[in-house]
């Protein structure tokens, strides 16, 4: 398995390379992306076996005959994550970020609250406000550079119009895994306010050696009544681009709330999704993700190594996923001077924490899915560009 070969992704409708200049102003020509959460790693060998298998019989028609998909995500589940999954509680959306609006659409109404621990995932607030409902932001508490759930001060925010809240498990952008009791914590925070809970979990299988994650259905079975639960291949496997998430859901009641307006959406998969997933789901999958966690992690300290060297620059410890969170508070600099310093001087394109909500102002996210090289000279670069603090 080779993670260390560079790809050329220029040309190809990459949305993380082709359009960095023109968002961010960092030149094409030798400028870094480190944005968007996608990896420039090819999929497993099984994954593209299976697309040159579609493009070698050469027609595209209807999906159907899922009974090989749904048991390769059960597989997976029971096999990766000690999860046992039902066929029909299995439904597929075109990735999390419409799942997340379809949970949106099936279970609130406009003007509902929906809640948020922040700085997290960008794409919630956007989709939230957007359908018309309002974000409830819960900030997570900073302690000694990690985030720890602050239910007290939560408890006293919530106004009684909330309906809803999202968990996204593992943490994006914080990267960590929570804990058994933070679960629970969270489960008990959503009977106490009467809450439907969405678990995102699409970091699940990308969780750094040492560290556990634990899926929300079975840190809390006693809220099955109230939770929907998010996977998907795209992230582990690196197939964004075929737009296919599972929202999975146990109670009757809530899944024919799902159902109907899956229905009346007229919501079916893409084919070449599924297909790739059914691929991925498989143990020549999972030995890859096995590989792919260990260079990551390689990469995560190498990374964490070099913004240790930066006075004033600060890397929350990562349990997860593949994205550092950097914090800048400690130069004394105002976001504005920063981000020139990473963008124009070391020409690395990042995610503003501002747009992660409350607490995420001094941050930038970086994406360390890439070959290890590449790592190293975004550090390199770094530590130039802020080498006035040495």
């Amino acid at each position: 398995m080779d993670f260390d070969t560079p790809i050329n992704r220029f040309g190809t409708h990459s949305v993380k390379w082709d359009s960095m200049e023109g968002i961010y102003g960092v030149p094409a020509a030798d400028g870094i992306a480190m944005w968007v959460a996608d990896m420039d790693f090819r999929p497993p060998a099984c994954v593209q076996r299976a697309v040159e298998g579609m493009a070698a019989h050469g027609i595209y028609g209807y999906f159907g005959e899922d009974g090989d998909y749904l048991d390769a995500i059960r597989w997976w589940m029971a096999n990766r994550h000690g999860w046992t999954v039902e066929r029909s509680e299995i439904f597929t959306t075109h990735g999390l970020v419409h799942g997340t609006a379809m949970c949106i659409d099936a279970y609130t109404k406009p003007g509902d609250r929906v809640v948020l621990t922040t700085p997290v995932y960008h794409a919630f607030a956007r989709i939230i406000k957007a359908a018309g409902r309002e974000v409830a932001e819960m900030p997570l508490a900073n302690v000694n550079n990690r985030y720890e759930m602050d239910f007290d001060a939560w408890d006293a925010a919530m106004t009684g119009r909330e309906t809803m809240m999202i968990l996204c498990s593992p943490h994006n952008p914080g990267g960590r895994v929570w804990t058994a009791e933070e679960l629970r914590g969270v489960a008990d925070f959503c009977k106490r306010h009467n809450l439907i809970l969405v678990s995102d979990e699409i970091h699940h299988d990308l969780v750094m050696p040492g560290a556990r994650h634990i899926p929300m259905a079975l840190a809390a079975p006693d809220i099955a009544d109230r939770l929907i639960m998010m996977s998907a291949t795209t992230k582990t496997f690196n197939i964004a681009g075929g737009h296919t998430g599972n929202v999975i859901i146990a109670d009757p009641d809530l899944r024919k709330r799902f159902a109907d307006r899956t229905m009346a959406m007229g919501i079916s998969p893409n084919s070449f999704g599924v297909i790739m997933a059914t691929a991925a789901y498989s143990p020549e999958g999972a030995a890859w993700v096995d590989a792919l966690t260990g260079y990551l992690d390689g990469n995560r300290k190498l990374f964490d190594e070099g913004i240790r060297s930066i006075p004033g620059l600060s890397s929350m410890p990562l349990e997860a996923t593949y994205l550092a969170w950097v914090d800048f508070a400690g130069t004394g600099m105002a976001s504005t001077e920063f981000v020139n310093r990473v963008q124009k001087g070391a020409k690395i394109a990042t995610n503003y924490g501002a747009a992660f909500g409350k607490g995420g102002e001094s941050f930038l996210r970086f994406n360390l899915a890439t070959p290890r090289a590449t790592v190293a000279k975004a550090v390199e670069r770094l530590q130039q560009a802020f080498a006035d603090l040495q």
